[in-house]
């Protein structure tokens, strides 16, 4: 199964174990463009720009557009996302998200064009645009499921709950808000247990296969732990308000 993800930081989280979680059953690369939006997204379609970091496990292999991109393999799934401080702003997605629906539709016919609903920011993050939400986790991570689900609801694209399963994961005691986040700088997933949660999501997601019989786990992780991750991205389903 060969997957694009059309993104930022946040797919570079999300994909950086997704090979080896699946146990090279999936071909992933990402688009990479720190902070980059829809809008960006957009204007680079527009100018052909070969702006892009063209990653597997989220490092560099060389720069590229996303017409290249799209042009690279026969893609069997494209993800979609918000950059993470407009991402509950409903507002900021048109009219850039059908543009760029169109535009992969046009170029891969074949391939099927998913979101990917990221995260909210920790309780603590200085992120300049928490200031968007009132600095509150809670309701940014309710504006996020607001404005995915308005947007996938109106051009028929499942959703990827990657940002529901960072929710879960902070319930858990392992991972506390103030000593022991899921994050490592209050926005970006932690380079251990949040980029494997991520992944292990996005693998249930594409694959349908039980996400608690994965077998690798991140060097230097807990296994216990792990476990519970795979429990969280097995049961996880999108929340819809």
């Amino acid at each position: 199964m060969n997957i694009l993800c059309i993104g930022n930081s946040f797919s570079q989280d999300a994909t950086r174990y997704l090979h080896q979680i699946s146990n090279e059953e999936l071909y992933v690369r990402n688009l990479y463009i720190g902070g980059c939006s829809l809008e960006t997204h957009y204007n680079n379609i527009l100018t052909d720009s070969a702006e892009y970091d063209y990653q597997k496990n989220a490092s560099f292999k060389r720069k590229i557009s996303i017409k290249e991109a799209l042009s690279k393999k026969k893609w069997d799934y494209v993800t979609v996302q918000q950059v993470s401080h407009f991402s509950g702003m409903s507002e900021t997605y048109e009219p850039y998200l059908p543009f760029i629906l169109g535009y992969i539709k046009g170029a891969c016919p074949n391939a099927k064009i998913v979101f990917h609903r990221t995260w909210a920011y920790s309780d603590y993050s200085t992120h300049e645009g928490f200031v968007n939400y009132g600095n509150s986790r809670p309701k940014m991570f309710d504006a996020i499921v607001k404005a995915s689900t308005e947007l996938c609801k109106k051009y028929n694209l499942e959703i990827i709950p990657n940002g529901d399963a960072v929710e879960a994961a902070r319930l858990l005691p392992e991972f506390d808000e103030k000593t022991n986040p899921i994050t490592r700088d209050g926005f970006h997933m932690s380079f251990d247990y949040g980029r494997y949660l991520t992944g292990l999501v996005m693998y249930k997601f594409f694959t349908g296969k039980d996400a608690t019989k994965v077998t690798y786990e991140p060097d230097d992780t807990d296994h216990e732990i792990c476990q519970k991750l795979k429990m969280i991205a097995e049961q996880i389903k999108p929340s819809l308000i």
